[in-house]
C-alpha cells in the first residue's frame, strides 16, 4: 500500500508542484497540474474508504493495465478512454505507479 502523502512528495520532489484543493465538497480531493498550461495529470481522491490515483494512459496501454493489474480500473468520474484509477491503498507496484505518473505528466505537458 502506497499512502497519498507518498504520492504527494513524489510529485513534489520529481515535478516541483503541490496538490491543490478545488472542491468544498471533497476538501481531500487534491489535483495536480502543470504551472504552464494548468492541465491536470493527476487526482488523487479518496472514494468509499479507499485511495485513488487517477492519471492519463495512452489508450491502447490502458486495457493492457487494466486486464494485468486487479488495482488498475477505468477512471472514476473522467473519461475512460484516456484515464485510469489506481488503487493506492491496495499492494501496488511502485515503480509502476512512479512510471505511470511520469506517462501522465508527459502526455498533458504540451496538449
Amino acid at each position: 500500500m502506497i499512502k497519498r502523502e507518498e504520492v504527494f512528495k513524489h510529485i513534489k520532489e520529481k515535478y516541483n508542484v503541490n496538490p491543490e484543493y478545488l472542491w468544498e465538497t471533497t476538501p481531500d480531493a487534491a489535483i495536480f497540474r502543470h504551472s504552464q498550461n494548468r492541465k491536470w495529470f493527476a487526482l488523487v481522491i479518496n472514494v468509499n474508504g479507499e485511495e485513488y490515483l487517477n492519471l492519463k494512459t495512452e489508450p491502447n496501454y490502458s486495457d493492457l493495465l487494466r486486464n494485468t493489474y486487479n488495482y488498475i480500473i477505468p477512471a472514476y468520474h473522467m473519461n475512460k478512454e484516456h484515464w485510469n484509477t489506481i488503487i493506492i491503498s491496495k499492494d501496488v507496484n511502485k515503480k509502476l505507479l512512479y512510471e505511470l505518473i511520469e506517462q501522465s505528466y508527459e502526455l498533458t505537458k504540451n496538449n
